[in-house]
């Protein structure tokens, strides 16, 4: 499909769903400017009824109509609750990755071609109905020529393509918001993109896939909390991946859990410490574990576990982030507000010039009420979406690894409270980050992160005099040179000052020649709408003004 029809699709959508009204919302805070301004004013939309149906709900069947691609971006929109209204996060949210699968026969012509081999050399059977199909990928169950059972995972034909075309689409679209819209630039449009073109082109590459997939694996070996299935990487390419069939139960399937006599308070439990473990003790997590990603072995129902798939999206944080995470948690946990501002000036997530107070007093004006309900009854994600969403109203710009854990945190807290109501994430949470913190602060941790650092600190014990030394000439240098600059921007403001004066006087002796070279006209000749005279007065009379 041309550029040109894709571009005349999205508009007569646009104009299907009426949403117009989502640019006239922006129209009554901040006037859209110029061409577009006008054409909302008087567009014929509107004298068609306004639909009874919410804007929000509007917009997501809207991108569920415009395909796959609009799908996907749709549903890591929806993960932006920090920038995004509520219920357009909320109805984002609902956006489901079900699509029409690809012909089979298709599919079995890339693996071929991907492999470089005949189906029946690689596996002994190939179930030509694919097991889920996708925006970007559908699964075949198969096994191989020693029994294995299998799934096949083969990405789209020519889906990049169509994926190059969208993006085009959606980075023009997000620059004409940006420059029409306050809001859009609130909402960081063209930063959103940019996030979601590195995600989608990152899921086209199966090898990066099995690569996080084989990572988590070995994370989690002999472990009680998570299962991942194996990757056979000499059936691994680009285009397709091979990886060890997994019998488990969705974990959406709640009542079949409890049905097996499933230990759900348990079971909820551990995929909050699953989360923790991912995100501090290995300091790599997977940042797409929606339900449709998540399945309970319940092999042994008083001691259940979880299996993850999907790993093409995953998330880790800096040494500093995931410090300064640590300690703004537990200083949230102990309502400690000022230990909250000082780390997020420290950390550099807001600017070093905000007001400290203002910005407790406002964290304690949104915490206070939260913490009033019982710990059990708090949601920690939606808690953290709320500290994000005041946090920006002091100019802190929200970091895309903190996004994708927000994300992943709102999933497994989401999941958790399903599979057991009472699950008090806090509680859960609380002693893990206790300990991890006094791991990391403890003389032994110190000793070894000596004992790890000791050949650079060896190789630079010779140089620490000369770099002393160096380090005292260097400031001096510096206070000097500060010195001179000051002293040269004083002689350059006063230079400015005498020129803006100096200009001042010109214009105003400029105006006078110019007035009373019309004057003399002006009494020398008969024709007093003369070009030349009304042309020196209109010019002098300007040159005043100014």
């Amino acid at each position: 499909m041309s550029g040109v029809r894709r571009l005349s699709r999205i508009f007569i959508t646009t104009m299907r769903y009426r949403l117009d009204e989502v640019l006239e919302t922006m129209d009554d805070a901040h006037p859209v400017p110029g061409f577009l301004g006008g054409v909302l004013r008087y567009s014929p939309l509107r004298l068609l009824p306004r639909s009874k149906t919410s804007l929000a709900r509007r917009l997501r069947l809207a991108i569920e109509s415009l395909g796959p691609v609009f799908i996907k971006f749709g549903q890591i929109l929806s993960t932006r609750r920090d920038l995004l209204p509520l219920d357009y996060a909320q109805e984002l949210a609902k956006l489901q990755d079900d699509v029409p699968p690809f012909a089979s026969a298709q599919a079995m012509q890339l693996v071929e071609e991907s492999l470089g081999q005949k189906l029946q050399e690689v596996f002994a059977r190939f179930d030509e109905t694919p097991l889920a199909s996708a925006s970007v990928a559908q699964v075949h169950s198969a096994s191989l020529l020693d029994g294995t059972e299998v799934v096949v995972k083969i990405i789209r034909p020519e889906i990049e393509t169509v994926i190059q075309q969208d993006l085009k689409l959606l980075h023009s679209l997000a620059r004409s918001a940006e420059k029409l819209s306050l809001d859009a630039r609130r909402l960081h449009l063209i930063q959103v993109v940019e996030d979601y073109e590195f995600t989608i082109m990152n899921e086209l590459n199966l090898k990066l896939e099995g690569a996080n997939t084989s990572k988590l694996r070995r994370n989690f070996a002999g472990s009680e909390l998570l299962y991942v299935p194996r990757v056979y990487w000499e059936h691994t390419r680009e285009k397709v991946l091979v990886m060890e069939r997994i019998y488990g139960t969705p974990v959406r399937e709640v009542e079949i859990l409890r049905s097996h006599g499933t230990d759900m308070k348990l079971l909820a439990e551990r995929g909050v410490e699953t989360f923790f473990t991912q995100v501090f003790n290995d300091n790599f997590f997977h940042a797409d574990m929606h339900p449709g990603n998540i399945f309970i072995d319940i092999t042994r129902p008083e001691n259940p576990r979880y299996i993850a798939i999907d790993c093409a999206i995953m998330g880790s944080l800096t040494e500093e982030d995931q410090r300064y995470l640590a300690h703004n948690l537990l200083a949230f946990f102990n309502q400690d507000y000022k230990e909250v501002v000082r780390l997020h000036l420290e950390s550099g997530w807001v600017p070093t010039d905000t007001n400290a107070v203002a910005f407790e007093t406002v964290i304690r004006e949104v915490c206070e009420p939260i913490f009033e309900k019982p710990l059990s009854e708090i949601s920690f994600g939606y808690f953290l979406v709320t500290l994000f969403q005041t946090a920006r109203a002091f100019n802190m710009e929200v970091q895309p690894q903190l996004v994708l854990l927000q994300k992943t945190l709102l999933n497994i807290e989401g999941v958790g409270r399903e599979l057991y109501p009472d699950l008090n994430l806090w509680e859960t949470a609380k002693p893990f980050m206790e300990r991890w913190m006094a791991d990391r602060l403890s003389p032994v941790a110190a000793l070894q992160r000596m004992a790890d650092h000791a050949p650079e600190i060896l190789e630079a014990l010779p140089r620490v005099p000369d770099l002393l030394i160096n380090t005292d000439r260097e400031l001096r240098l510096l206070r000097s040179a500060l010195k001179s600059q000051k002293i040269a921007l004083n002689e350059l403001e006063k230079t400015l000052q005498s020129r803006q004066k100096n200009s001042r006087r010109i214009r105003l002796f400029g105006a006078l020649l110019l007035l009373g070279g019309a004057g003399t006209m002006y009494g020398q000749t008969s024709t007093h709408n003369d070009p030349y005279l009304i042309a020196a007065i209109v010019a002098g009379i300007f040159l005043i003004t100014r």
